[in-house]
C-alpha cells in the first residue's frame, strides 16, 4: 500500500511542477478608419430612376364623383386642383384623360403591361388641362386599373408623373362600359 501511496505522491508532485498554461493574448484594438466614411450621394429625383416604375408616386389622392355627364375621378392634392382627371362622358360614350397644364403635344400612358400615346388637345376649362379621348373598350383602361400599384402619365417632355391606381380608376372604366 505504501508503494501505491508513494506513486500517488510522486505523480502529484510532478503535476504540481508543470508550467501553467500561458494566458490568451489580449485582443488588439481595431484601428479607426483613416478617413471618415462618406455619406451616400444625394440623387436628384430626375436622376433617381430611368424606369418609370421606380419613379416616386405623385402626392395626392383620388376622389370619385358623379355629375350630369357621367362620372369623374380626380387625382391631386387634398383641397387643391386636380393634376389628373379620368372622366366617363356617358353622352359621348368616351373616357377622357386630362392632365393639368398647357403643353401641347402627345400624352403617353405607361402601365406595367402597356404603353400607348395619344394626341393631347387643350380643354376649354380653367385651370387649363390637356386631354386625350379614349374609347371605353380600349384595353389600356384595363391596364391602368390593374397595373402594379401605379401607372405613369407623360405630356411630351414637359411633365411626367406616376400616380397610384386606386379603385376610382376601375370604377370610371366600369361606368363607361355599362
Amino acid at each position: 500500500m505504501q508503494l501505491r501511496f508513494s506513486i500517488l505522491i510522486t505523480a502529484l508532485a510532478l503535476a504540481a511542477c508543470s508550467a501553467p498554461t500561458p494566458p490568451a493574448p489580449a485582443p488588439q484594438p481595431v484601428p479607426p478608419p483613416s478617413a471618415p466614411l462618406a455619406a451616400p450621394p444625394v440623387v436628384a429625383p430626375a436622376q433617381q430612376a430611368a424606369d418609370w416604375i421606380d419613379w416616386p408616386i405623385e402626392a395626392g389622392t383620388w376622389v370619385y364623383r358623379t355629375d350630369t355627364r357621367g362620372s369623374v375621378a380626380l387625382f391631386g392634392p387634398a383641397g387643391g386642383d386636380a393634376v389628373l382627371t379620368l372622366r366617363c362622358d356617358k353622352g359621348r360614350g368616351r373616357v377622357f384623360l386630362s392632365v393639368a397644364g398647357t403643353a401641347a403635344g402627345s400624352l403617353t400612358v405607361r402601365t406595367s403591361s402597356t404603353l400607348k400615346t395619344f394626341a393631347a388637345v387643350p380643354s376649354s376649362v380653367t385651370p387649363p388641362y390637356m386631354a386625350a379621348e379614349i374609347m371605353p373598350a380600349d384595353q389600356l383602361l384595363d391596364a391602368m386599373a390593374f397595373s402594379r400599384g401605379r401607372f405613369a402619365i407623360e405630356i411630351g417632355s414637359v411633365r411626367a408623373m406616376a400616380v397610384p391606381n386606386w379603385g376610382e380608376v376601375a370604377r370610371i372604366v366600369e361606368d363607361c362600359r355599362t
